[in-house]
């Protein structure tokens, strides 16, 4: 009786949460063949039709959740020939790069790599008063001088985008106590030697030549009595979708009391990246099939990315933590880099557009696909690409230490797509630790559930690096 009070209590809470913002928009259905057609052949050969192409960036006020638009959500009855011609195309583009995705999430390492100082700024994704008050203060505080500047990571992506603003990553930087004042040698387009300061200024430094480290790095006795240094260790922690630029900030900080750096980066079209038009991360996961999928392909890109960059400053052993779409992200990642050795992934499931159709949070991206007639099986497939499930092989076949957290009355990330990663991870024998939290997907992030995710992630990050540099040492 209680547990059905409890789970009754929960759901309406969860529902609660997932309904309160106004401005999730619905887009009419767009392949998108136009942003896959640098990569595929059979993509290129479709986007020279308008009806192929991306339509105009900005959403129509009558699409707009709450605008009384009484077709919104409502299927129609039978498949247009036009869309059946298009979800074959995109079937057969989907099976053509999975056939070829280490090439697909293949990059070349970028080489204006920059620490930046600024103000961080909250950059909100929807409008509730409280929010845009503490955007307001935030901001009040910056231009008073009340709030201390903060270093972060930007480089060009080097998956490319019609958005300027998307191409150039963000990725705030954590740096250790035990790091912050080492210098490092770095390749930069200017000059072979130069020496970049990661160390807590307001501003990065580059100077030639090499110079002492202002603090000793962590020392342990090796085998031979000689004095080793310890493996520095460095996590790239990547929030939900939609999130603010202050999510997950607080994990950073907690893993940097392990001795463990971190770069919080914002995923494409969040916060700093979002193009001016939108006021919500739309672009990331959108009914636009292309977009949506080079969206990932640019997220996983970004990721291997930083690893290099932490690479050129000493670092050599690496993590990933993804939160619900960062999961995904940080799962292909994984799968593509064995250098990532700690996973955490924070709600996961194996397809994305399972995900798409029955999560409450993208009930907004369902109603475009029903509108032109698609199924949930569809969905699945023309979202393969970008799916966890297309990789769970490769991401078997290097060793690694994963954490998933699900939770039990999950809205969004329904409960059986995250026990069917469970399922895969114990017929691949992946080294992997499940934690189940007793709420749902939004309400992860309230008390007292944050707290118990916490101490979770906390502790399985702690104890992994902790074992991860006895087995180097």
């Amino acid at each position: 009786m209680l547990s059905k009070i409890y789970a009754k209590w929960m759901y309406a809470w969860e529902t609660a949460l997932t309904t309160r913002d106004t401005n999730r928009i619905v887009r009419p259905l767009e392949w998108g063949f136009d942003w896959l057609q640098d990569f595929s052949p059979l993509a290129a050969a479709q986007s020279s039709s308008p009806s192929h192409e991306s339509g105009c960036p900005t959403a129509c006020p009558e699409h707009a959740e709450g605008s009384g638009s009484s077709d919104v959500g409502s299927p129609v009855s039978q498949i247009s020939q036009a869309t059946q011609d298009d979800y074959a195309r995109m079937i057969a583009v989907n099976a053509d790069i999975v056939a070829r995705a280490e090439e697909f999430f293949g990059y070349r390492t970028p080489t204006d790599f920059r620490l930046e100082a600024r103000h961080p700024h909250l950059f909100p994704t929807h409008v509730r008063p409280e929010t845009l008050q503490e955007d307001a203060e935030i901001k009040r505080q910056a231009e008073t001088g009340e709030l201390e500047e903060a270093e972060f990571l930007r480089f060009t992506s080097p998956v490319r985008t019609r958005y300027p603003e998307n191409d150039t990553v963000n990725a705030r930087w954590f740096p250790a106590p035990d790091h912050k004042y080492q210098k490092s040698v770095i390749s930069t387009p200017k000059s072979s030697n130069a020496v970049i300061s990661t160390g807590a200024t307001d501003s990065f430094t580059v100077r030639s030549g090499v110079e002492k480290s202002a603090s000793l790095p962590r020392i342990s006795p090796s085998p031979n009595g000689k004095p080793k240094q310890a493996p520095k260790q460095a996590m790239i922690v990547m929030p939900q979708w939609n999130a603010d630029a202050f999510s997950h900030n607080a994990l950073c900080t907690l893993f940097n009391r392990f001795g463990i750096s971190c770069l919080r980066l914002s995923k494409p079209y969040h916060d700093i990246r979002r193009p001016a038009e939108l006021e919500r991360s739309d672009y990331a996961v959108s009914a636009n099939v292309g977009r949506t999928t080079e969206a990932c392909r640019q997220a996983v890109v970004d990721i291997r990315s930083c690893i290099d960059w932490l690479q050129q400053q000493g670092y050599e052993q690496f993590g990933v933590l993804g939160t619900s779409l960062g999961s995904c992200y940080a799962f292909i990642a994984a799968a593509f880099d064995p250098r990532l050795q700690v996973c955490a992934f924070n709600h996961a499931s194996t397809w994305f557009g399972d995900v798409v159709w029955t999560g409450q949070s993208t009930r907004h991206i369902r109603a475009a696909f029903e509108q032109a007639g698609l199924t949930q099986d569809q969905v699945r497939q023309i979202f393969s690409i970008v799916s966890p499930m297309s990789y769970m092989d490769r991401f078997a076949a290097t060793p690694k230490r994963s954490l998933v957290v699900h939770a039990t009355y999950d809205l969004t990330f329904p409960l059986e797509y995250s026990l069917d990663v469970l399922k895969n991870f114990d017929a691949l024998n992946i080294d992997y630790v499940s934690k189940v939290l007793p709420c749902g997907h939004y309400t992860t992030g309230e008390t007292p559930y944050k707290y118990l995710d916490g101490w979770y992630l906390g502790s399985f990050i702690y104890s992994s690096f902790k074992r991860l540099a006895k087995s180097t040492a």
